[in-house]
């Protein structure tokens, strides 16, 4: 009992910690509708029809941008038909080489086709507001490589509880959005659903072959290139993009409980170590709580974790009762990210990509794969 008062109080004392960055976060991203560069939008896109009009829409009425490049992986569901008649340009994945991984693969041939100075890539299920790009474009005179943390849309309490539960396990792990200063390459994260880059130094290191086998492809990303001296940036742009993840709190816990442990981008001793925090600061105090038997430590992180409820309004559309009841499924977020940390799941669209866990490895491409 002591040495898990111990650990618990070690654990609270990394989040707390972590928290505390939150008073140097670095301001949002403000709307700017000019950029002063050319700019090309890429969206890979796999049966997507049924969510892509918005982001096109929004996309294609952009002052800042010059062309939306819409790359249609083996969909079979009218996706390419649907971004022609938007107007977007489509571009016809080739076949999936060994190796990769289809966003990957998508992206790359996305971004060889643009000719843009700057490239901004979106999923499909993002809804930019116009003055985005125009931000992002600016914020690549001072970073290399921007990823862009949104405003989320979730349906209904339990998927909002959920989400937000969710989300605050990577807070605790990782801090909050815009660090001041940026962390070192192993713990740097971003959000695949938006980043932007210089397309001539995208291409010129072949960025996304670097990190062709990864599930996590984003973080993965972020990682490999901070590591080869990359300034990075992941910053607040809630108020210009808004993002609807799932259409189902079952998706939710699937897909998103999926990817968040960062298995394939994180060594195991960092893993166990962001599992103890998760489960000694988050789920413990609830469990306790519920139990009837808190400790002052429980209530204390409790106390915390309702602040932190606060903080995440503004990552919410529409923040209601699912995010202040947020903290009652905390303990499940952490049996979600523990069985996808020990089980992990490499399937996603009908496709199985096979485990290349082990620790953020990352190896010079293999171009005749690719050809």
């Amino acid at each position: 009992m002591r040495l898990l008062t111990a650990a618990q109080g070690v654990a609270a004392g990394v989040v707390l910690a972590r928290l505390a960055r939150g008073r140097r976060r670095l301001p949002a991203l403000r709307a700017r509708r000019e950029a002063g560069v050319t700019i090309s939008v890429v969206i890979p896109a796999r049966d997507e029809a049924a969510r892509i009009g918005p982001c096109l829409r929004a996309a294609l009425s952009a002052p800042a941008v010059g062309e939306v490049i819409v790359v249609d992986d083996g969909s079979r569901d009218g996706t390419a038909e649907a971004a022609a008649a938007a107007g977007a340009k489509v571009v016809t994945a080739e076949p999936l080489p060994d190796g990769w991984v289809g966003k990957q693969w998508a992206l790359r041939q996305g971004v060889a086709v643009a000719v843009g100075e700057v490239v901004v890539t979106l999923d499909a299920d993002a809804r930019p507001e116009p003055g985005l790009f125009g931000a992002l474009a600016a914020a690549l005179e001072e970073y290399d490589l921007v990823s862009a943390a949104p405003r989320f849309v979730c349906d209904g309490v339990l998927e909002q509880a959920l989400h937000a539960s969710m989300l605050a396990t990577l807070v605790y792990r990782f801090g909050p959005v815009g660090p001041a200063s940026p962390p070192p390459p192993h713990r740097t994260v971003a959000n695949g659903q938006c980043m932007a880059f210089r397309r001539d130094r995208m291409t010129g290191v072949d960025g996304f072959a670097l990190v062709r086998g990864h599930m996590t492809d984003d973080v993965a990303l972020a990682r490999c290139l901070a590591a080869r001296g990359w300034t990075v940036g992941f910053l607040d742009a809630g108020g210009l993009l808004e993002v609807d993840m799932h259409d189902s709190v079952g998706e939710l816990w699937r897909e998103w409980g999926r990817s968040l442990p960062l298995r394939d981008v994180t060594g195991p001793g960092w893993r166990a170590a962001d599992l103890a925090v998760v489960w000694l600061t988050g789920a413990l105090p609830v469990l306790r709580l519920a139990t009837g038997r808190p400790t002052r430590l429980d209530a204390a992180l409790l106390a915390v974790r309702l602040l932190l409820t606060g903080a995440l309004r503004g990552s919410y559309r529409r923040p209601g009762l699912g995010l202040l009841l947020s903290p009652l499924l905390d303990p499940a977020s952490a049996v979600r990210l523990t069985q996808a940390t020990l089980r992990p799941v490499r399937t996603w669209r009908g496709r199985t990509y096979p485990d290349v866990s082990g620790g953020a490895r990352y190896e010079p491409p293999d171009r005749s794969a690719a050809r």
